[in-house]
């Protein structure tokens, strides 16, 4: 049996911090006067929503769930204060930008492969948000710093997304986001 990593999904409570894996993907954040802010995702399938409202209320976060204006299955938060520093941390003026010296940890992994996880020809894709093609590089490097290189995938390759190969990595990525959250998952998660 292997040693479950130090950064491992399972390894620590759950907590509002997480949430920023949804931000290395298609997550946005709203700020309202400077005093709160509201998450939101908007997903590609419906299994994404019901476990990302999940993991929202494993966090103490009551999820709010519905679909986008072009009927995509959407989850977000409500205006909170504690997602404040979170919000302003990932913006740069009204543009997303990820934090200076970003790290990722198992958890807020295992919120990005919730959204937007899943396998591609020659590997397993991390999709990345199409509208902040300035996070791509950063992530690209947070990635490499916990041990998953990966390669950047432009729209013509399935992306935008970093595309993890070789079976060591792919290794490595299951070791940090843990169990399939459902049936409906499996297609889709890292194995």
């Amino acid at each position: 049996m292997g040693q479950m990593s130090f950064f491992s999904a399972e390894a620590n409570q759950p907590g509002v911090c997480d949430l920023a894996g949804l931000l290395c993907t298609s997550g946005q954040v709203a700020h309202f006067a400077r005093r709160a802010a509201r998450l939101s995702v908007v997903l590609d399938e419906l299994w994404r929503r019901d476990a990302l409202a999940q993991a929202f209320a494993e966090r103490g976060i009551d999820p709010e769930v519905g679909l986008s204006e072009e009927d995509h299955p959407l989850v977000r938060t409500a205006f909170r204060t504690d997602l404040i520093g979170m919000a302003d941390a990932w913006t740069r003026g009204a543009v997303k930008s990820v934090p200076v010296g970003f790290a990722l940890d198992g958890a807020a992994l295992r919120l990005w492969v919730l959204a937007a996880g899943r396998w591609v020809d020659n590997g397993y894709l991390l999709g990345l948000d199409p509208r902040a093609p300035e996070t791509h590089e950063p992530l690209v490097q947070a990635l490499t710093r916990i041990g998953l290189p990966a390669g950047l995938l432009g729209v013509r390759g399935g992306g935008p997304g970093l595309r993890l190969t070789g079976r060591r990595r792919i290794g490595r990525l299951v070791e940090l986001v843990g169990r399939v959250p459902s049936a409906a998952a499996e297609p889709y998660w890292p194995v």
